[in-house]
């Protein structure tokens, strides 16, 4: 059978559920250093994860996400098309009263020509019997062949307190990036109303006469 242009992402969409994607989240069952993960994301359009593990002192994994969508008629949706490789190596250290993990992750979009570099650390641990602390600390380097100033440079800083008996947490953030010398804060507030139902106010450079605010009630599901 010949595939014409028009019928290709028909053609690919149809591999595509052939290969699991009958439904939103459907993971193919295999073995645990095997990483599959396709997922159809609306009636059009398609996205998959794929790669491996090994088995390490780090836990090291590599691989790529592919993405497509097309119209009801068959046309290939302009600039929906996905095709980024990625690799991730972390350490996780735990102890009764603590958790810390060290990461490093790269990606690389191979049809937009970018590609980032982030180097991160995070620990959480138990402050007090009614207090629980959560630091993160990252680095990003981010390049863009297309853009003339290309590399950029953006570290991140945030430390939060929980109560974990009341659900409430306060948590206080900073990023600068070198490409716009621009520096940001941000403080954040946030309670927990019933399980998987959360009321957080946000408020972007507390110190700033430029100031924003914003109030969200997020509600998860997982199924």
């Amino acid at each position: 059978m010949r595939t014409t242009p028009r019928s290709l992402p028909l053609f690919i969409a149809s591999l595509f559920v052939a290969l699991g994607f009958a439904a939103p989240g459907t993971n193919a069952r295999a073995d645990n250093l095997v990483i599959w993960t396709p997922v159809k994301v609306s009636d059009q359009s398609y996205k998959a994860t794929m790669g491996f593990r090994l088995p390490m002192a780090w836990e090291t994994s590599a691989g790529a996400d592919i993405g497509l969508a097309s119209t009801r008629g068959g046309a290939l949706v302009p600039n929906s098309e996905q095709a980024a490789l990625w690799g991730r190596i972390s350490k996780v250290s735990v102890t009764p009263a603590a958790r810390a993990e060290q990461a490093a992750s790269v990606r690389v979009d191979t049809l937009r020509a970018t590609a980032s570099l982030m180097l991160s650390r995070s620990r959480s641990w138990i402050f007090s019997d009614s207090l629980d602390m959560q630091s993160t600390r990252s680095v990003n380097v981010s390049y863009d062949a297309v853009d003339t100033r290309q590399a950029s440079v953006t570290t991140s800083q945030a430390l939060k307190l929980i109560q974990p008996w009341t659900g409430t947490s306060v948590s206080a953030g900073a990023n600068f990036n070198n490409v716009s010398s621009a520096f940001t804060s941000s403080l954040v507030v946030s309670q927990n109303i019933v399980p998987n139902l959360d009321l957080s106010a946000t408020v972007t450079d507390p110190g700033s006469s430029d100031r924003t605010g914003n109030i969200r009630l997020n509600y998860n599901i997982t199924w």
